[in-house]
């Protein structure tokens, strides 16, 4: 169903975003690569070689200059835009009474960067009259967490943002959904202690962290299921369960 399509991912440089890329060139997707200072030519080798085609659009989407740039380029090299994954995001963890400009830092790449980019795209997926927005929040986003005001506070946002676009483009057969991961192995989160990991699996009702394929393959049943808009999916290991 992803055959010939094209998916623009922002921050797909590692992690992630990384894992997006890879997931969606394996179903036959054309990949828009986006980060702020360069990817690695290795990971272009990789996604190529599952014999599709893509492209690097530098720039911090946290600005609409840069934000347009990546939409206008992926629509030209390829004609349409058919997903975009709205996956750059920062972190500047910290304690709320010292929290200064780490605040407006994180609002701005997680928050205004999603905004931006999803701008941009949807007069593109009106005239097209279909498409798929996947936004990037976070289980901190529905429960919160002490040193991560800003971060939460972001990734709130976007669930906002993810509802309220959804309404707005349903008509037009564009579909826009989120997904909210739990405690994912990454780079990230290699820099953790054995201690600091123990108790996080320790919270975690299936007792292991969730991997990046996790995540992909989520996003690759939202990018090829056309009835579902306007939704959280956690990918957590029952960590927040709802309802």
């Amino acid at each position: 169903m992803l055959k010939n399509k094209t998916v623009v991912i922002t921050g797909s440089s590692r992690g992630i975003g990384r894992g997006l890329a890879i997931q969606f060139a394996k179903e036959g997707a054309n990949i828009v690569l986006n980060a702020r200072k360069e990817i690695a030519p290795e990971l272009i080798e990789e996604i190529e070689s599952y014999g599709v085609k893509t492209h690097v659009v530098l720039g911090d989407i946290q600005y609409m200059d840069d934000a347009k740039k990546l939409i206008t380029e992926a629509k030209e090299t390829f004609g349409s835009i058919d997903v975009l994954i709205n996956n750059a995001g920062i972190t500047r963890d910290m304690l709320l009474m010292r929290m200064k400009e780490e605040f407006d830092s994180v609002i701005n790449v997680n928050l205004k960067g999603t905004f931006n980019t999803t701008q941009q795209v949807s007069s593109i997926m009106l005239k097209q009259k279909s498409g798929t927005i996947i936004n990037m929040s976070s289980v901190v986003g529905l429960t919160g967490n002490a040193g991560q005001a800003n971060y939460a506070a972001s990734k709130a946002g976007v669930i906002g943002l993810t509802k309220s676009v959804a309404r707005e483009l349903a008509s037009r057969g564009i579909t826009c959904n989120a997904i909210a991961p739990g405690f994912i192995e990454t780079d990230m989160t290699d820099v953790l202690s054995d201690k600091v990991k123990e108790a996080t699996v320790a919270q975690i009702p299936l007792k292991k962290l969730g991997q990046v394929e996790d995540i992909a393959r989520t996003a690759v049943f939202l990018a090829t299921n056309n009835y579902i808009t306007g939704q959280v999916i956690n990918v957590d290991g029952g960590m927040v369960m709802n309802g």
